[in-house]
């Protein structure tokens, strides 16, 4: 059987990452090597592109820049929060036919894949060849099958940096620090802020994921432990952190429930839920120093903040997308297997396995009783993440006190 000759589009959806540009990058390389690929375009904002026929040729972008955009955070070719229904695709579906694309490369996260989904079904239907592959990305980790999803890495490696900056700064004025972190459903970057610990005082302190339900008693209480033990608070929180009853706890506390573009409740973009745990810290345990961020878009496309082992497995896993459809004339997800410590391999997973689910963190990952990690958890995202930047402290003997005043 020949190979499937035709042109090939690759376009990139949902959230931006520090490291997505190396999969579109690896995408385009790679096609660009084989025959049967005709030309390479680019979709500008995503789906959204692709219908409206918002295309740039790729082709005739050199190596260099290609190179130099791969290492750039963002979305090179512009995203959407476009989550395409059945007519969308067949817009889609359309459009492609129309410019003879008998290859699409779709970098995203469980949406995109069911897009992938969607537009093969479509292509099958009609008897048109066409190989889809969806491409994972997500700084939430939250793709299934897959061991990780590139772009967690690098976000994973800002947050652990930030909290680390914040306990060096919480220490020098000690009080309660709270971190929001992005994660509706899963708190693998929320447990990421570990890898800032050092000393054993170090924070964060206190690490809560949506995987485990949020009682604001018991919350108190290990901030009031915590505080007594050391002088002070650094707290790690999901966005997505949810009371036993599974209601968000930005809506619990803060007696609203504004919704995003796709009715979900709104978590980002708001530092509510930050200021609503800090009001009933100083309410309930009168503590006057309490401080609260919300990372917000910050853990995304944070530039300098990148993963080196993140970035080549981006670029790989657009490579092999390419491979997969021209060399095997398959569609499918591309999903990263662990192999050892530390080592991976590719493999091709069926749309459908992907597609509009999404996984959590395992619950040996979280350390119920003390609010924080397993060493389970760091031997699995310590090399996703990498290496901290070195820091210390002062190693001194204290002076004797000759007035013998006290503190």
């Amino acid at each position: 059987m020949g190979k499937l000759v035709g042109k090939a589009v690759v376009a990139q959806g949902g959230g931006p990452t520090a490291v997505i540009n190396q999969s579109l990058v690896g995408v385009v390389l790679e096609a660009r090597k084989f025959d049967c690929i005709e030309n390479v375009y680019g979709a500008l904002h995503g789906v959204s592109g692709i219908v409206k026929e918002e295309f740039l040729d790729l082709a005739q972008a050199t190596t260099h820049n290609l190179e130099m955009a791969g290492r750039t955070p963002g979305s090179a070719m512009l995203s959407t929060r476009d989550k395409p229904d059945a007519e969308y695709c067949a817009k889609i579906f359309e459009v492609l036919k129309a410019h003879d694309v008998r290859y699409f490369y779709y970098i995203g996260g469980n949406d995109s894949a069911d897009t992938c989904r969607i537009v093969n079904e479509n292509a099958m239907a009609a008897g048109y060849e066409l190989r889809v592959v969806h491409i994972p990305k997500t700084i939430d980790n939250d793709l299934l099958v897959t061991d990780h999803c590139p772009g967690f890495g690098s976000a994973g490696l800002f947050v652990s940096k930030a909290f680390a900056g914040i306990n060096l700064d919480n220490r020098s004025l000690p009080g309660v620090y709270i971190g929001i972190v992005m994660g509706r459903h899963a708190g693998f970057l929320t447990a990421a802020s570990i890898f800032a610990k050092k000393y054993p005082d170090d924070g964060p302190h206190l690490v809560y994921v949506p995987e485990k339900a949020f009682d604001i008693d018991k919350f108190l209480a290990d901030v009031d432990k915590t505080y007594k033990e050391y002088g002070r608070c650094v707290i790690a929180a999901s966005e997505g952190i949810c009371n036993a009853q599974g209601e968000p706890m930005v809506t619990t506390l803060t007696k609203t429930d504004e919704k995003d573009a796709h009715g979900n409740v709104q978590l980002s973009g708001t530092g509510a839920l930050g200021d609503a745990l800090g009001d009933i810290i100083k309410k309930k345990l009168k503590i006057k120093r309490v401080r609260s961020d919300t990372f917000g878009y910050l853990q995304r496309s944070f530039l300098g903040t990148v993963s080196s082992v993140d970035a080549n497995e981006a670029r790989e896993v657009g490579e092999k997308a390419v491979q997969f459809s021209v060399w095997h004339n398959v569609d499918g997800s591309v999903a990263i297997r662990r192999t050892g410590d530390y080592s991976v391999e590719y493999f091709l997973t069926p749309l459908s396995t992907v597609a509009r689910n999404s996984k959590s963190m395992p619950d040996e990952f979280i350390d119920d009783k003390n609010s924080t990690m397993t060493q389970e958890f760091k031997n699995y995202a310590r090399p996703l993440v990498g290496d901290m930047p070195d820091y210390d402290r002062i190693s001194a003997p204290k002076v004797e006190k000759l007035l013998k005043r006290g503190n």
